[in-house]
C-alpha cells in the first residue's frame, strides 16, 4: 500500500495572514537568514531572542516578521524544522503512520488546494529542444524570494528561484556558474535550448498572481500548465500533482504507483527536474527516512514552501 504522509500535526498552526507579494518577498530575506539558523543549530534549540539577535530584529520584530510571513511563530517554525523528530516519526509503522498524521489534518476545511489542468508536449517536441516555441518569461515577487515564470500560449512552462549567489547547473555561455535573474533565466534556458526566450512582464503578472494567492486557487478556473519532458519526467510530474497541500509522499511511493517499485533513483531525478516548481509540488517529497533530500532551489526554500502550506492547512 502506497503511504501518502501528512505533514506531521505539529508543524501546523493559524492560517497564514493575507499580504502583499512584495512585502512576503521582503520579509523571505530576513526569514531565510532565520531558517539557516535553526536549520545549522536546531539542537540547541535557539530562542527568539538568540534569533531576533541574529538579524538584528527585537524579538516582537522577529515576531511579527514570522506571523505576516507564513503566519508561523519562530517557536512553532522550529518545531517544524526539527528534522530529528520528523525523521523518528517517519520511521515507525505505517498504520500507526497514517493514524498520528492524519490525526493533525482532521478539520482543514478551509482549505483550497491548487487546482491544476495540464498537457504535456509530444515526445517529438521535447526531443527538438523547444525548437520553433516561442516562451514569454518574467521575475516576479514571491513569498519565497523573487520568482521567474515561464509561459507559452498554451500556459505555464515553467517556475523557478532568483538567487544571487550561483547554484550547480546554472551556467554562462564562459562556462562559469552565474547567480542573480541571469542564472536563474540560464537555467530555465538549458531545459529548452532551441526555443526563443522574450521578457514580457505584462504577460506572465496574472500567472504569478495566480500561482502566489491562495485566494485564486479555485476549482472552477483551473491553472494551465504545459509539462515539457520525456515521458517518464511527464508521469512522475503527474503524479506530484496529486500530493495535496499539507501531504507528502517518498520517491519511492512515487516509483510504486508507477508501476515501477525499484526506480526511485530515477524517481529522484525526474523530481530534481521539475521546471515547474512550486505548482508541481516537488517539495512535497521526502526521502525513506523522511529527509527533506536535495530541493534543486535549496533546503532552505523547500522547509520554507512546506511551512508557508502548513499555515494555509491549520484548522
Amino acid at each position: 500500500m502506497t503511504v501518502q504522509q501528512a505533514i506531521p500535526a505539529r508543524f501546523l498552526t493559524e492560517p497564514a495572514p493575507v499580504t502583499s507579494l512584495s512585502t512576503g518577498q521582503a520579509d523571505y530575506e530576513i526569514v531565510r537568514k532565520l531558517l539557516q539558523h535553526i536549520t545549522e543549530g536546531w539542537r540547541d534549540q535557539p530562542s527568539v531572542e538568540t534569533l531576533a539577535d541574529h538579524v538584528g530584529l527585537t524579538t516582537d520584530e522577529t515576531h511579527l516578521v514570522f506571523r505576516r510571513w507564513c503566519g508561523l511563530t519562530p517557536k512553532a517554525f522550529l518545531q517544524a524544522v526539527t528534522l530529528d523528530q520528523a525523521k523518528r516519526i517517519l520511521r515507525q509503522d505505517a498504520n500507526l503512520l497514517d493514524a498520528a498524521l492524519d490525526l493533525g489534518l482532521s478539520g482543514p476545511g478551509r482549505l483550497h488546494d491548487l487546482f491544476v489542468t495540464h498537457e504535456a508536449m509530444s515526445p517529438g517536441e521535447w526531443k527538438a529542444g523547444g525548437k520553433g516555441l516561442t516562451m514569454r518569461y518574467g521575475f516576479h515577487p514571491s513569498p519565497f524570494g523573487e520568482a521567474l515564470i515561464v509561459a507559452t500560449d498554451r500556459g505555464l512552462a515553467g517556475l523557478g528561484w532568483v538567487d544571487e549567489k550561483a547554484a550547480a547547473g546554472r551556467a554562462s555561455d564562459t562556462g562559469k556558474p552565474m547567480g542573480g535573474q541571469a542564472g536563474a533565466l540560464a537555467d530555465m534556458q538549458r531545459r529548452w535550448p532551441h526555443a526563443v526566450l522574450v521578457q514580457d512582464q505584462e504577460a506572465t503578472a496574472p500567472l504569478a498572481s495566480r500561482v502566489f494567492d491562495p485566494g485564486q486557487w479555485r476549482a472552477d478556473q483551473p491553472l494551465r500548465v504545459v509539462m515539457i519532458g520525456s515521458d517518464f519526467e511527464v508521469r512522475v510530474w503527474e503524479r506530484l500533482l496529486r500530493i495535496p497541500v499539507g501531504k507528502a509522499t517518498t520517491y519511492g511511493a512515487i516509483a510504486g504507483d508507477l508501476g515501477a517499485p525499484k526506480a526511485a533513483r530515477p524517481v529522484g531525478a525526474a523530481v530534481g527536474r521539475n521546471p515547474i516548481s512550486f505548482v508541481v509540488p516537488c517539495h512535497r517529497v521526502l526521502g525513506s527516512t523522511g529527509g527533506l533530500t536535495g530541493y534543486h532551489w535549496g533546503l532552505t526554500r523547500k522547509r520554507a514552501i512546506l511551512g508557508w502550506e502548513t499555515g494555509l492547512t491549520a484548522s
